[in-house]
């Protein structure tokens, strides 16, 4: 049962801002662990490339730590409900990056500060694993079936929308602060004024009505003993849990090259290009402003021409982009180097659109937020939080970017592969919901 048209205009904004906020905290991290942590908390004297190799390990374990928020909350997801999934995530989310602003340097507490780093960052992950289920199904399970990929987009908008923010409030203090003020303090100001925002994202979450789909579940289950919805999804589901992952590899790797180890890479004097980090930020922040209503046309696209077909576009242009985002960013010239990011997140989103549908679409009511966040999240793991660090192993080795669009490019193959064998088995367009 779908909700009217007006409810699921307020359902597909309240599930816009609600993961906008959980991804400008999460990014947040990403910007400042490119930036300010190879600084601020490893030792002074470590050599460039290792410093920056130590902050994007604790970065990268913020991804690891998704699979067990995507437990947790899926578990809350699926037996408790929907919404109190959803509005347990963000607090939890503020909570953390807001300490992460209040934590001393390794001048001051030595390598306590790296280790409270990374226990912060698994606490960010365990929300982000959470957040993401809650908001695709809030929209996604009310969602008429021929308009599930439209409105199941607005929740995917939150991820670029939150990598505008998150750019928006580094490239501010940044204009606001020399260097050394940066560094000391500057960045600090967006993570603590985060902690203002768990109270908006409660605010909205508490305003949301449960989905009809989860309230008929219950009903049909009643008290009835069931096993552990991750346990079922685990055991029951095991293939589509596994071919979702796979099914996301290529959105990871290739999103957080273009907004992460760009970044990186091209604004370091020593491995890197020395390019301004203004310019690198602003190019990654003005491409994912474009990506974000692209991501609607892409999940109106999927209602039209089916889940599978547009997700397979995008994999094979965003292979194939991969080879001319480098060459156009070693030019060194802004509009080239937005030019080679916006490309290749708007060929990500033909993916990343059309995702929360068709993931939607892969599990029964019972465990739809287990499955679905668990196969999400492992994807994420794998993908996202190695893609900087196996970018930068990769151009360390060979002091080329070939390398690295090759490997975008095999992560677009397993992709391709996976949602090849979705298909194999159920028929996306329509969905079983």
């Amino acid at each position: 049962m779908s909700a009217p048209p007006r409810s699921m205009v307020r359902l597909a904004a309240t599930s816009l801002v609600g993961a906008s906020i959980e991804w400008f905290d999460f990014y947040l991290y990403g910007i400042a662990a490119s930036l300010v942590f190879p600084t601020l908390f490893f030792p002074k004297g470590m050599p460039a490339v290792i410093s920056v190799l130590a902050s994007l390990s604790t970065y990268a374990v913020g991804f690891l730590a998704r699979p067990f928020g995507a437990v947790v909350f899926g578990y809350v997801g699926d037996r408790l409900g929907r919404k109190a999934a959803l509005a347990g995530a963000p607090v939890v989310m503020g909570t953390a990056t807001a300490l992460i602003g209040l934590l001393p340097g390794y001048a001051v507490i030595g390598v306590a500060a790296p280790a409270l780093l990374v226990l912060l960052r698994c606490v960010q992950g365990l929300a982000i694993g959470g957040q993401w289920g809650g908001a695709m199904l809030l929209v996604v399970e009310s969602a008429p079936p021929a308009q599930r990929g439209f409105y199941g987009s607005f929740a995917q908008v939150g991820a670029p929308a939150g990598v505008v923010l998150a750019n928006l409030a580094f490239l501010i203090m940044d204009r606001l602060t020399d260097h050394d003020a940066f560094i000391a303090w500057g960045w600090r100001v967006p993570f603590v004024l985060s902690a203002g925002l768990v109270g908006l994202a409660w605010y909205i979450h508490k305003r949301i009505e449960e989905t009809a789909a989860f309230k008929a579940a219950a009903r049909a289950f009643g008290a009835a003993p069931r096993p552990s919805p991750i346990w079922d999804a685990l055991s029951n589901h095991t293939r589509l849990v596994l071919l979702a992952a796979g099914a996301f590899l290529a959105v990871q790797v290739s999103f957080y090259v273009a907004i992460q180890f760009v970044v990186l890479w091209g604004s370091n004097p020593d491995f890197g290009l020395g390019i301004a980090k203004s310019t690198l930020l602003t190019a990654v922040m003005c491409s994912s402003a474009v990506m974000a209503p692209s991501l609607l046309v892409a999940g109106r696209l999927s209602d039209r021409y089916g889940r599978r077909r547009v997700y397979l576009w995008g994999a094979v242009l965003t292979a194939a982009w991969a080879f001319a985002m480098f060459p156009l960013i070693e030019t060194r010239q802004p509009f080239l180097i937005f030019l080679g990011v916006a490309m290749s997140v708007l060929t990500n989103g033909l993916m990343y659109a059309p995702q929360a549908a068709l993931f939607g679409e892969l599990f029964p009511t019972q465990v739809r937020y287990s499955g679905a966040s668990l196969g999400y999240q492992l994807g994420a793991a794998f993908g996202g939080g190695f893609a900087p660090l196996v970018a930068m192993w990769i151009l360390e080795a060979t002091h080329s970017t070939l390398g690295v669009s090759l490997y975008m490019a095999g992560a677009c193959l397993v992709t391709i592969a996976c949602v090849f064998a979705i298909g194999t088995q159920r028929e996306m367009v329509g969905g079983t919901l």
